[in-house]
């Protein structure tokens, strides 16, 4: 959704976070506090802290595959 590889728009389920400070990549997502527990079990809320703990090498990857591959080591790495 981030590159545009989905037809659901990032718009639809996410907010980038767009102030220039962000640590980490490019692509960081706003988290906002759920007041809900439902909220906090939604795909959109779970997602949000891993994917702003990637590395900007993971997020650079143009492909799919490419992706899933460089996650995959990743989890390796901070599960090892």
């Amino acid at each position: 959704m981030a590159k545009n590889l989905s037809p659901i728009p990032l718009s639809n389920y996410f907010e980038l976070h767009t102030d220039g400070r962000t640590r980490g990549h490019s692509l960081t997502l706003i988290k906002y506090r759920s007041k809900s527990e439902v909220r906090r079990h939604f795909f959109s809320e779970r997602v949000v802290n891993r994917w702003n703990t990637l590395d900007q090498v993971t997020m650079s990857v143009k492909a799919v595959n490419g992706f899933k591959t460089k996650l995959e080591k990743e989890d390796q790495r901070r599960w090892a």
